[in-house]
């Protein structure tokens, strides 16, 4: 773990895994006592995600590791490079009926066909004569370039026996690195489409910022005049409030970009976005009809998997971009677009038609996002449950990071996510969550005030699951089950967990917000919401 540069771990002791605990006692490696292991998949997942660096979780034999399964999960949807080490029952043991025994054997439960569909890599280490084996190909996929979870289950009697260091020296720690040489004819080919075009949309994906090629598409973005879409998960790649973005395209945006995608693009340029359920409105196929597409994605899986592209480019994102901005020539630039004006014309014909997604009953929450664009000019993090608000009401600077939650979209999500960025991420840290979701994790604020870590919980609550609810009023004719739950009273929790509350009713309330210390204390906002007050969208479920 040292050698793979980890420096911090996240779980819970048993006693089929105090043997592993008991080496790092000597490591500098920091440990993190969670108070569930499902915790400790999230906090690694967001750790991961914040920092770039490979995570670790450690949790003993049995329930420790079965309580990751989510977490993991989450990890492989998002390619995250989690290490994860669970303990194991004696090999003496197995077949036998050993307490928390998870061998497969004797009728026990299979730990490694448990985690064989979420894991890029899994191992029980029943000898430790072929470990160099097992750690290189660890190493190999947690250092790969389409990285996700690797899970090692260590038997409590091979995690007490002696190895050599030395035999660390046969694992390499050295990730590979792709060579995609952009062919010459995917340029020319790209050229001739662009300046063909009287009208390119640019729809930007999280392999930009994988690739690290948030400058590179500024830089095209600004030199053509093309404007900017982004999916969800891209939010951000370029700063929302330039003049040339359109915000994120998908099922619960406002849809200025989708309005922009119908009515201007004849081009459209999909750079990293997998056109997923959200962004391709569910697969519409009269998205991108009569338009010209080009693909480019390092991923050769995602190029053409939803629609036919007349040009797909396998290619490293930042490269691709770089090449292509040397190819351009000047005139093709195009004429330069309003969005500001697009976006307000399409706002006031919302307006005017009731299609617009929130109603004055969301105001506040309004008022809420954009208090903190202006309260955080220099930037913040948000991790984010409850995508529909900010999605619409958040303009992502560039100095701002925004993680959804998006992988397998698990409730319960934010608050460990941001303590585990917390963990080394020093800027305002911010967790976006719904009251549902909130009564999954809120143990875990307590991790954050045993190990100081700064936090801003942000709750929704209306008392009800409130994607279910508006399903349950608008597919279900008001057959309400199953979504609706009475809520403590927040202020009393947040004083039982010493940390500060403020609760929000009204934008008026925001001026409360102006003396709480959102960068280094631990803070819990309570924004409430009329139960009955549904965003105007269909998810088409």
């Amino acid at each position: 773990m040292e050698r793979l540069g980890i420096a911090h771990v996240f779980g819970m002791p048993g006693a089929h895994i105090l043997p592993v605990y008991d080496s790092l006692y000597d490591s500098e490696i920091k440990t993190v006592l969670v108070k569930h292991e499902q915790g400790a998949a999230f906090m690694a997942g967001g750790y991961g995600r914040a920092t770039g660096k490979i995570a670790a979780c450690v949790t003993t034999a049995g329930p420790g590791a079965t309580n990751l399964v989510t977490g993991i999960a989450n990890a492989y949807a998002d390619k995250l490079p989690v290490l994860v080490i669970t303990g194991e029952t004696s090999t003496h043991f197995f077949g036998k009926g050993a307490l928390q025994e998870s061998s497969g054997e004797g009728g026990s439960i299979d730990q490694v066909a448990l985690f064989a569909g979420i894991t890029r890599y899994h191992k029980l280490i029943e000898r430790t004569d072929y470990l160099p084996t097992v750690l290189n190909e660890a190493a190999k996929h947690l250092l790969s370039e389409t990285p996700g979870p690797v899970v090692l289950s260590i038997p409590y009697n091979v995690q007490k026996e002696r190895v050599e260091v030395s035999l660390l020296d046969q694992v390499s720690f050295t990730g590979s690195v792709g060579e995609w040489a952009t062919a010459g004819q995917d340029i020319d080919q790209s050229v001739a489409l662009i300046c063909a075009a009287k009208r390119p949309l640019i729809l930007a994906g999280y392999g930009c910022i994988r690739s690290g090629a948030q400058e590179a598409l500024r830089r095209v973005s600004e030199r053509l005049n093309i404007p900017v879409a982004t999916s969800l998960k891209a939010k951000g790649v370029i700063d929302e409030r330039g003049t040339l973005a359109l915000g994120s395209l998908g099922v619960t945006s406002g849809g200025y970009a989708l309005r922009y995608l119908e009515q201007e693009a004849d081009l459209v340029l999909v750079l990293g976005a997998a056109f997923g359920e959200r962004t391709s409105y569910v697969w519409d196929e009269s998205l991108l009809a009569g338009k010209k597409l080009i693909q480019v994605d390092h991923c050769a899986q995602q190029l053409e998997k939803v629609f036919r592209a007349d040009l797909a480019v396998q290619a490293d994102l930042g490269a691709y971009l770089q090449v292509l901005d040397s190819a351009l020539p000047a005139q093709a630039a195009k004429e330069p677009v309003d969005i500001a004006a697009f976006i307000a014309a399409a706002q006031a014909r919302a307006d005017a038609t009731g299609e617009t997604i929130f109603n004055r009953l969301f105001d506040h929450v309004r008022a809420f996002y954009g208090w903190l664009e202006q309260r955080f000019p220099d930037g913040l993090v948000m991790f984010d449950d409850n995508i529909v608000f900010a999605q619409n009401f958040y303009r992502v600077s560039a100095s701002d990071r925004y993680y959804p939650n998006t992988g397998i979209s698990s409730l319960g999500h934010a608050v460990p996510a941001a303590i585990g960025a917390g963990c080394e991420v020093d800027r305002p840290l911010f967790a976006m969550i719904g009251d549902g979701g909130f009564q999954m994790c809120a143990m875990e604020i307590m991790t954050a005030v045993n190990y100081a870590i700064p936090l801003n919980i942000v709750l929704f609550n209306n008392a009800t699951m409130g994607l279910i609810r508006k399903n349950q009023h608008h597919l279900y004719r008001d057959r309400f089950i199953d979504c609706d739950f009475t809520n403590p009273d927040y202020g009393l929790l947040a004083q039982s967990f010493g940390i500060r509350h403020c609760r929000v009713e009204s934008g008026g309330d925001l001026a409360k917000l102006e003396a709480v210390d959102f960068r280094r204390g631990i803070n819990l906002i309570e924004i409430t919401l009329d139960q009955d007050a549904y965003p105007n969208y269909s998810s088409r479920r």
